[in-house]
C-alpha cells in the first residue's frame, strides 16, 4: 500500500502543477498490485479507480484523491462458492451480475483476463463471453456532468439466439467496519395517502431483530460487523434513488435512475448484504426482455463525499451528509 500512496502523491502533485497531458499519459499505463491482484489505475473527476486485469470485469480499487491510499472497496481473496463450473471467487470490489439470482447462472466463472480500452472520454472494461448464459458483460467509466462524480455504465448483451429477460445488477463489495445508508422517504402515490408507497424485501436467513439493522423514518442503516458471521440481507425501493456506504470519514454514494417498471425481488431497486467479511452495496435495473444482439444497460453515478464523523442515525445523515449531496441525489 505504501507504493500506491507514493505513486499517487507524485501523480496529484503533477495534476496540481498543471502537467495534465503528461500526467494523464503516464497514468494510463500504470499497473500495480492490490492485495496480490494486478490492476490498472485511473484518475477521473477527483476519484481514483483500479480495474482488475486478470479477471472480471471488476473494479477493485476506489479512493478519493485526497486519501489515495484508502481503498473504500473490500478485497476478499479467498471467499467464494463451489459451482458446476468450478470455484467462483468474489475477489471483492465492484462487479456486474444478472438478476434474479440463480445457481449456477449468477455464479459463472469470470476468472479470465479482460480487455481494458482507454478512449478519449471513457474507459471500457470488456469481459469474456458467457455462452452458457448467452451474455457478454462490460463496464464503462465516464466523467459525470456532476462535479466530482463518475458515470458507471453496466451493459449486458444477449449473444444468444432467443430473447432473455433479466435485470442488470451492480454490486460493490465495501471495506469492513462501515455502514450502509438507504433512503426510504415517504412519497404518496395517491391523493389521500391510502395506498402503500414503500417496499422492503427480506430473505429466508434475514432476522429483523439483527443488531446490524437500524430503522428510522427516512433511512435504513445496515452495519458491517466483523464479529458477526451470520449473513444478513435486505432489499428496498430506495427513495430518492441512491444508496451509500460510510467508512473512515467518507461516504461512497451510488445514484441511479428509478423507472416505473417491474424490478426483481419483489420490486426493489437496492439491496444490501453483509457478513463478517464484507458488506455489498447493490443497485438493480428494471427487468427487461432483451432480444438477440440487443443490450440491457444500467447506469450508476458514483461520488465520494468527505463528511468526517458520521453516525448511523437520521439526524447525523440529515445534518452532515444531505447538505453535501448534489441536488440530483436528493430531489
Amino acid at each position: 500500500m505504501e507504493k500506491i500512496y507514493r505513486f499517487f502523491k507524485l501523480f496529484l502533485r503533477g495534476v496540481r502543477r498543471g502537467y495534465y497531458l503528461l500526467v494523464w499519459l503516464v497514468f494510463m499505463g500504470v499497473e500495480i498490485l492490490v492485495d496480490g491482484f494486478k490492476v490498472r489505475m485511473f484518475y477521473m473527476n477527483n476519484i481514483i479507480v483500479g480495474i482488475a486485469v486478470d479477471f472480471g470485469p471488476r473494479i477493485l480499487y476506489l479512493a478519493p484523491k485526497d486519501r489515495s491510499e484508502f481503498n473504500l472497496f473490500g478485497i476478499v481473496p479467498e471467499f467464494g462458492i463451489n459451482t458446476v463450473e468450478g470455484f467462483w471467487r468474489i475477489y471483492g470490489g465492484h462487479r456486474l451480475w444478472v438478476s434474479p439470482e440463480a445457481m449456477p447462472r449468477s455464479y459463472s466463472l469470470d476468472d479470465k483476463p479482460v480487455s481494458i480500452e482507454v478512449k478519449e472520454d471513457s474507459i471500457v472494461v470488456l469481459g469474456n463471453p458467457e455462452p452458457q448464459n448467452s451474455i457478454l458483460k462490460s463496464i464503462t467509466l465516464k466523467p459525470s456532468p456532476i462535479n466530482g462524480a463518475i458515470n458507471v455504465v453496466h451493459s449486458i448483451t444477449n449473444i444468444g439466439r432467443w430473447p432473455i429477460e433479466f435485470s442488470c445488477w451492480a454490486l460493490s463489495v465495501m471495506r469492513r467496519e462501515g455502514f450502509a445508508i438507504i433512503p426510504i422517504k415517504p412519497k404518496p402515490i395517491d391523493e389521500k395517502g391510502l395506498l402503500p408507497d414503500r417496499v422492503i424485501s427480506i430473505w429466508p436467513y434475514t432476522r429483523l431483530t439483527d443488531e446490524r439493522l437500524i430503522l428510522s423514518d427516512n433511512y435504513i442503516f445496515v452495519l458491517q460487523h466483523p464479529s458477526i458471521e451470520k449473513p444478513f440481507k435486505i432489499g428496498v425501493r430506495a427513495n430518492p434513488p441512491w444508496v451509500a456506504y460510510y467508512v473512515g470519514g467518507y461516504v461512497f454514494v451510488k445514484m441511479f435512475k428509478y423507472e416505473r417498471a417491474l424490478y426483481p425481488d419483489f420490486n426493489v431497486s437496492t439491496e444490501v448484504y453483509t457478513n463478517n467479511l464484507f458488506l455489498e452495496l447493490e443497485t438493480i435495473g428494471p427487468l427487461r426482455k432483451i432480444e438477440p444482439g440487443e443490450t440491457n444497460i444500467h447506469t450508476e453515478v458514483w461520488s465520494i463525499i468527505k463528511v468526517g464523523d458520521l453516525k448511523p442515525n437520521e439526524s447525523s445523515v440529515i445534518n452532515k451528509l444531505e447538505p453535501k449531496l448534489p441536488r440530483t441525489f436528493i430531489e
